[in-house]
């Protein structure tokens, strides 16, 4: 059988994960879709994803690629790998992709949805699934501000230390704020994401509410490029991957 190169789309609930790359001390998404795939194809699978997510951080859609030459046809593979997966994780369809396939470098955009639970008192069951924020948000000011980042910008003022990268400019293609039936959602799609920008746009968002800074400020303080001058960074459960676009076969598979 010859090599083939299978591309998946899951989708997990990352509250019990410590994010999606393999950790030697800690249990991952990655760690745990590579063991469940290792066993079904009988050899080492490692997996490339289409980016990081971090500890708590979930994924609705997900793209990841392996190589192998097992037998098992590809529409048949999500059944049989989901029977060795824990109930937070699963995968939902599988293609086999081009050989030069590779879920990081071949993803042409992404977007994260930011979820806010906004009322007075809690709801347990959106514990580990949206940031509880118990003071009224202004949806008005917050839809000013997300439209300041939609452009082509430096974006080193929303972003932690952490993953090095060469530039940190990077392309918002749009920045939506939506008042869903439970939660507020904050949806912002680009050409790549910094380490923890998505969280940190939202904080910004959030600081604009607030009255912490005002939306047409946030120009300038993309220009300054100051980490301390925008808002703080979002806790991670309110955090979704929410789509990933590419080309062929596996664009056709993503957006199923």
């Amino acid at each position: 059988m010859n090599r083939r190169n299978i591309a998946l789309r899951l989708s997990y609930d990352g509250t019990c994960y410590h994010g999606w790359q393999v950790q030697k001390k800690y249990v991952t998404v990655c760690g745990t879709m590579e063991a469940a795939l290792s066993r079904l194809c009988g050899h080492t699978v490692k997996l490339t994803g289409c980016g990081r997510t971090d500890a708590g951080v979930h994924a609705e859609r997900y793209c990841a690629n392996f190589f192998s030459n097992t037998g098992i046809p590809a529409d048949r593979l999500p059944y049989a790998v989901n029977s060795l997966l824990p109930e937070d994780i699963c995968v939902k369809a599988a293609t086999e992709a081009e050989e030069d396939f590779n879920a990081i470098l071949s993803c042409e955009k992404k977007e994260y949805t930011y979820r806010i639970y906004n009322s007075r008192i809690r709801d347990p069951f959106w514990r580990d699934r949206a940031y509880f924020y118990p003071s009224p948000l202004k949806l008005d000011v917050m839809k000013r501000a997300a439209e300041m980042f939609v452009g082509t910008h430096d974006f080193a003022a929303v972003r932690s230390v952490g993953t090095e990268t060469k530039t940190t400019v990077r392309t918002v293609f749009w920045y939506e704020v939506e008042e869903g039936e439970r939660t507020i959602n904050l949806r912002v799609c680009a050409d790549g994401f910094l380490y923890n920008m998505a969280r940190a746009m939202a904080g910004t968002l959030i600081y604009a509410s607030e009255g912490k800074l005002s939306p047409e400020d946030i120009p300038g303080l993309l220009e300054k490029g100051d980490r301390r001058l925008a808002g703080p960074t979002a806790p991670p459960q309110g955090l979704y991957l929410s789509r990933v676009w590419y080309g062929g076969k596996v664009g056709e598979m993503m957006s199923l």
